[in-house]
This record gives structure tokens, C-alpha cells and sequence, in this order.
């Protein structure tokens, strides 16, 4: 079962593990995404991650379409809310937890009992490199892929033994919508009188230009769709795959790097996004 499947990574573990001779079962929440994942020769489910009955349910026909036996579960679906936190209601707040980490959490926690009972098992969660390394004006999302990964070693540590492994998948830059859609909420702040204002429209129209400018950094979404197809079937997965250079990079900051250091490198990449 893989969720978040209408376009990007999805898709493409969707695609490429069915070339690989998987059973996939993906999600999407729109029609049009559901209608589009049929003519591509699969049965998709709906699935609303904010929606406790929704994730039941679409447990329940994946389970089906398995004929029961439900081997393995890639988290994929997720957006990113940008904006400086202070600019961020508290509704908004619960929408990018509720979406990124307690729905997700919600679907797994239905699959152990399934993955427990046979003895086996994967859990693959699409977090990212800003799970590791925080960037300014994305706090929101970067506090959902940080709480991601938490979860995510827990699991691991309390599934310890049953047969079922937990690897989590860190990519960089992707080529994908999400910056498009990021842009698209950030834009919806405009209704907020932020100081930030200015920095907001410069950052909104560097989002929309993400998916089409030339990036030696960015990487396809089958990029990140190949380290999902290594956990799934490496004999011993790792707890971990990072996915582009900057991933790679990003965690090695993180480790060595001083808060300072990383605080200066913000301002400055801040400063220069807002052309000060």
C-alpha cells in the first residue's frame, strides 16, 4: 500500500514497484487523481488522512484488494505549509500534524496487527532531508517530518523482533508539485498582516519556478521511488535512505555543524532570497 499517489514520488514507487511484480494498492484523495490511477491499470483507495473513518475504510478495501495479505505500507502522502510561525494559525498548525503525522501514524498503526500475524512486514515512512535540518520559514512541516522520524525510531526499537522493519526515506530537492503547492498555501497568508510580507511573494514565486528551473542538486521522483524499492526488498533494510546530495549534506550539518553556523547560513540564504 503506498499513499499519496495522485503525482511525484508516489506515483513513481507506485509504478516501479509494479513493474518489480509488486501488488500496489495506492491512495489519492481527489477524484480525478482515484479516475487517473485507474487508467493507469491499478485499484486505487481513497484516502483522507484527517479523516479517522477514511483511513479505516481504506485500510480495509486495500486489505481486500490484498486478498488479506497486506505485506508492506509506504507513508508518502504529506504537504509542505511554509510561512514564518508566528504568521501560522493554530488551525493550520493542527492540519500540517494531522496530515503528516497523525493520519500516517493512524494507517500504520492498522497494518501492525496485519504485519504481526504473519510475522512480517515493512514500513517505509517518505520523510525528508528538513526532518534533520530545520529551515526557516517552514517550521511547520520541518516540526511534522522531525516528529516523522521520531515515531518512526520508536517503532523500530518497539517492533524490534516481530519481523516487520521500519526505514525511513530522506530526499533532497525533488522533482515534483511540491513546490507548486507550497507556494500556492503560502500565498494564502497574504491575508495575514506579517512583516514578512515582502519575503513571502519573492519566496511564493521561487516555489512556482522550483519544478521548472535547471537544479544540478534536484533529482526525478524515481530517484526517491528506487530507495523506497531498496527498503522494501533489502534482506536487512536500513533504518535510513537519503535520497540526492543535499540530503547526504544536510545530515552531516546537522551532526557537525554548530547551531550558530547553520543560524548564519539561514540568514544569509534569507537575505539573499529577499534581495537585501
Amino acid at each position: 500500500m503506498v499513499t499519496g499517489c495522485s503525482s511525484g514520488i508516489g506515483r513513481a514507487a507506485a509504478e516501479m514497484l509494479r513493474d518489480r511484480g509488486w501488488r500496489v494498492v495506492p491512495s489519492a484523495r481527489k477524484d480525478e487523481d482515484m479516475d487517473a490511477l485507474r487508467c493507469a491499470g491499478f485499484e486505487p483507495v481513497h484516502i483522507e488522512l484527517t479523516d479517522a473513518d477514511s483511513v479505516a475504510t481504506g485500510f480495509e478495501k486495500a486489505q481486500a484488494v490484498c486478498g488479506g495479505d497486506l505485506g508492506a505500507v509506504v507513508n508518502n502522502a504529506g504537504y509542505g505549509q511554509p510561512g514564518a510561525l508566528e504568521d501560522i494559525p493554530r488551525t493550520t498548525l493542527a492540519w500540517q500534524f494531522e496530515v503528516n503525522v497523525i493520519g500516517m501514524q493512524h494507517l500504520t498503526n492498522l497494518c501492525i496487527p496485519v504485519f504481526r500475524a504473519q510475522g512480517y512486514g515493512r514500513i517505509v515512512n517518505v520523510s525528508s532531508v528538513l526532518g534533520r535540518i530545520t529551515m526557516p520559514f517552514m517550521g511547520a512541516y520541518c516540526a511534522s517530518k522531525y516528529a516523522m522520524e521520531a515515531l518512526s525510531d520508536a517503532l523500530r526499537v518497539e517492533l524490534h523482533g516481530s519481523g516487520i522493519a521500519v526505514s525511513i526515506i530522506e530526499p533532497g530537492p525533488i522533482n515534483t508539485d511540491f513546490g507548486k503547492n507550497s507556494s500556492e498555501k503560502l500565498r494564502a497568508l497574504d491575508e495575514v498582516a506579517s512583516i514578512f510580507g515582502n519575503h513571502y511573494e519573492t519566496q511564493a514565486r521561487c516555489l512556482d519556478d522550483r519544478k521548472g528551473r535547471k537544479d544540478p542538486y534536484m533529482r526525478p521522483p524515481s530517484a526517491a521511488a528506487a530507495k523506497i524499492v531498496k527498503a522494501l526488498e533489502s534482506r536487512r533494510p536500513a533504518s535510513r535512505y537519503k535520497v540526492t546530495l543535499p540530503a547526504y549534506a544536510g545530515a552531516f550539518i546537522r551532526r557537525f555543524a554548530p547551531d550558530s553556523f547553520l543560524d548564519m547560513m539561514f540568514v544569509q540564504l534569507w537575505k539573499k532570497r529577499a534581495g537585501e
